[in-house]
């Protein structure tokens, strides 16, 4: 497949200068949106839309406006509201709604002049590790189309490590736009809980965890969209203002975790690429001391999983009641689960999450970064919720998404930055973590670091 030109930031420079414009950007990315119908990635196109809107940046700036995202592409995750667009959550129960009005950060982003080009694949509801779905089907790992780019930004992933498009919008919940970066070999970032206004949109299973999350091929795509996105907004009573200047990155406080403290299954290609990875940058001269964050006993994600699974219950349990082959197979066993799920047991899966913000805070009295794996094991068939073995051991269906969720129930930044490949040249990813409200901080280590791990 032919990747984009230029990133993003080239795109809009090129755009406001005049050397193309924002119609005929468009138009590009539309026919290499057709050009990978194989790949599944881009599940809806408006092509007349997408020219109309593109025509609209176009006359802004004849109109002598400056936009920091003139003209550039993007792709958003098929559960994140684009005003006059279908947008279906990969669900049958929504396969024909449009909705009715953007998102605060889809409103953002196109007032900064970017052009959506289409809708991206997610797994229903956003809800599981592999992205397929009732409506549409398995996206395809543009390296090799037997196998997944895991989920559920799966699509949107993909769509930029393909070159479709140099920026997608992605949410995380629980991983869910850092393990498909660090599959296909790009980079995702979960900001801090509220850093990014979120809604108006869809009901959300996962209560006070899901975040908007910019994916691209670089650091530096991904802070200019998260520029244009962030900062608080009074109809989002979560949203937040974080900290405006980053510190100075020679006096960062760095650890390394290589299993964050857990008892993890890694295969060996991905802990020896970690390690050899660290011994770079310290190299380089980062100052970097091994140091696990340390979780309350019995601190698994079994248990928290009662959140996610009452939360789908209480929305579409009584969907499920009426037709439980309506759903992904896999997303019907976990809204059965939330169905017999307690009072209590929710209680308890609320406490473990407050135990695991309360240890990380912990953590970061200590520490200002801490550098862990984003996945343990590269991609496998997408036909499975996971891959049989990780590290010689039997792997469970989550055990593929063991180093991202403690960081969703934290409310922390975190960004996977591509780190190595195996023998058949599949990547793995860098997980970059700080303390809740460091985002720029965060973004400022991570451009260090990929500079570092690219010179």
């Amino acid at each position: 497949m032919t990747k984009p030109a230029h990133s993003a930031r080239d795109i809009a420079a090129d755009v406001s200068a005049g050397r193309i414009s924002a119609v005929e950007t468009a138009k590009a990315a539309l026919a290499r949106i057709e050009a990978a119908k194989a790949l599944n990635a881009v599940v809806t196109i408006d092509p007349a839309r997408t020219l109309a809107d593109a025509a609209t940046v176009d006359a802004r700036l004849r109109d002598g406006e400056t936009v920091s995202l003139a003209g550039v592409p993007v792709i958003v995750k098929d559960n994140i509201w684009v005003g006059g667009w279908r947008v279906t959550q990969g669900s049958r129960l929504f396969a024909d709604f449009i909705a009715p009005q953007d998102a605060i950060a889809i409103e953002r982003l196109r007032r900064a002049g970017a052009v959506v080009v289409g809708i991206g694949a997610t797994s229903e509801f956003a809800s599981k590790g592999v992205t397929t779905s009732p409506l549409y089907g398995p996206t395809r790992h543009p390296q090799n189309p037997a196998l997944t780019p895991g989920g559920s930004s799966g699509g949107p992933a993909a769509a930029v490590a393909a070159g479709l498009v140099p920026l997608a919008i992605g949410t995380d919940a629980g991983g869910s736009s850092r393990r498909p970066p660090a599959h296909v070999g790009v980079a995702g970032f979960k900001p801090s809980y509220g850093a990014i206004p979120y809604g108006p949109g869809f009901a959300e299973p996962f209560f006070g965890l899901s975040v908007i999350a910019p994916i691209a091929a670089d650091v530096a795509d991904i802070a200019l969209a998260f520029e244009a996105m962030a900062g608080v907004d009074a109809r989002d009573p979560d949203s937040a203002n974080i900290a405006q200047d980053a510190v100075d990155i020679s006096g960062l406080r760095i650890a390394f975790s290589p299993r964050l403290g857990l008892d993890a299954a890694v295969d060996d290609v991905v802990a020896n690429g970690l390690a050899s990875t660290v011994a770079r940058l310290a190299a380089a001269g980062l100052p970097i001391a091994q140091r696990d964050p340390v979780w309350p006993p019995g601190t698994t994600e079994d248990a928290i999983m009662p959140l996610q699974h009452a939360g789908l219950a209480a929305l579409y349990g009584d969907a499920f009641r009426k037709d439980p082959a309506v759903f992904d197979p896999d997303i019907a066993k976990q809204i059965e689960r939330g169905l017999a799920w307690s009072g209590s047991d929710v209680a308890r899966a609320l406490i473990a999450s407050t135990s695991i913000a309360h240890a990380f805070a912990a953590f970061f009295t200590e520490v200002d970064v801490l550098l862990a794996p984003t996945v343990p094991c590269v991609a496998w068939p997408f036909t499975q919720l996971g891959p049989d073995m990780i590290g010689g051991r039997p792997a469970s269906p989550r055990g593929h998404a063991v180093f991202t969720p403690f960081v969703n129930h934290a409310r922390l930044p975190a960004i996977s930055i591509p780190c190595g490949r195996d023998k058949a040249g599949l990547p793995f990813g860098l997980q970059i973590i700080a303390r809740r409200g460091q985002d720029r901080t965060l973004l400022c280590a991570a451009r260090y670091i990929e500079a570092l791990l690219r010179a």
